[in-house]
């Protein structure tokens, strides 16, 4: 541990016994060491040098005194992390690009499948910890690896500026404590949309690497899953992302006072009619337009079934119509999501 805050071993005793001492003289550290003198001296300049001592004042013979050693230290810290990251970074794509020459030579090396909920939770979170661009969901009810609250990896990737985009089965939402979570995930900068049914789970990393389960669900057992590489099956599973994305709901689940802002910009933008939907209300017509019933919006917003409704009446009165699919139509026509 010394090694990599950059403290030889004798340095870290000699800085401790000052912590100890608070101040003291070479002679003092010497003695209280029982090393030669010549070796204190020399290990005390090291220890100024890295900013972890000095002297009480100006008088060469003054007594020594000990610094923060996080200040001191914080940069080096610092320093070996970025070097860490950036080798992690160059493991990544030497592996890829080795990963990429026997796809190019074995056919066979274009997917693995991989077995075991372990397993599959483990390639999900190195995927993630190596993404660099983009990250593709589908997200299905029921996970059969990783629950939402589990995958902190997303946080980490969305903080170092990886995009997410996510798209949820309806059934997901209707699970106690969901829309929670998607929240902190659309707060984080995910882009969150629903659909009420998926064809599949998958998760596809810088379109480069896709993961999919091989087994229906229904079927049951230990669950296992398909890693597929660079190839035109890949291709293929992109193009089904992107061909759902285009259809799916956008869900509004942003923290409510940077929602409004960020509505009032786009209001200011479209003009449409004077009227646009606060934050509650846009998180309500989100669910309203995903499908989600009544009585599992007014649970997922902690109002009762009754407000739920009186609201969606409100926004019909609002927006001219007296249907709710009218109401559906409207919100898309006037960009209110």
């Amino acid at each position: 541990m010394s090694d990599v805050i950059g403290l030889t071993p004798a340095e870290e005793e000699l800085y401790r016994c000052l912590l100890q001492l608070t101040t003291a003289r070479v002679d003092e550290l010497v003695r209280r060491l029982r090393r030669p003198r010549a070796q204190v001296v020399e290990q005390v300049e090291a220890l100024r040098a890295k900013g972890l001592v000095q002297p009480t004042d100006n008088d060469p013979d003054a007594p020594l005194r000990p610094t923060a050693p996080d200040v001191a230290l914080g940069a080096t810290l610092l320093r070996r992390q970025e070097d860490l990251e950036a080798a992690r970074r160059r493991v990544t794509q030497l592996a890829e690009e080795y990963r990429s020459g026997l796809r190019r030579h074995h056919v066979d090396h274009l997917v693995e499948v991989i077995r075991g909920g372990r397993v599959l939770r483990d390639r999900l979170r190195d995927l993630q910890n190596s993404a660099r661009d983009e990250v593709l969901w589908f997200c299905r009810a029921n996970p059969l690896a990783m629950a939402g609250p589990e995958n902190v990896e997303e946080f980490d990737a969305l903080a170092r500026g990886v995009s997410y985009r996510a798209i949820y089965e309806r059934d997901l939402l209707l699970e106690p404590g969901a829309l929670a979570d998607l929240a902190k995930g659309v707060a984080a900068g995910e882009q969150a949309r629903v659909l009420d049914r998926l064809p599949v789970r998958l998760a596809i990393v810088d379109a480069r690497t896709a993961i999919c389960p091989l087994v229906a669900d229904r079927d049951g057992g230990e669950p296992s899953a398909a890693v597929i590489g660079r190839s035109q099956l890949l291709d293929a599973l992109l193009a089904l992302f992107e061909s759902h994305w285009r259809v799916a709901t956008r869900l509004r689940l942003d923290d409510p006072l940077a929602a409004t802002e960020s509505r009032r910009d786009e209001a200011d933008d479209r003009q449409v009619d004077g009227y646009q939907p606060d934050a509650d209300e846009a998180r309500l017509l989100s669910l309203f337009v995903a499908g989600v019933p009544d009585k599992s919006i007014a649970s997922q917003l902690g109002v009762s079934r009754r407000t739920v409704q009186r609201r969606l009446a409100d926004l019909m009165d609002a927006a001219g119509v007296d249907t709710r699919p009218g109401l559906a139509f409207q919100v898309a026509r006037r960009g209110w999501l």
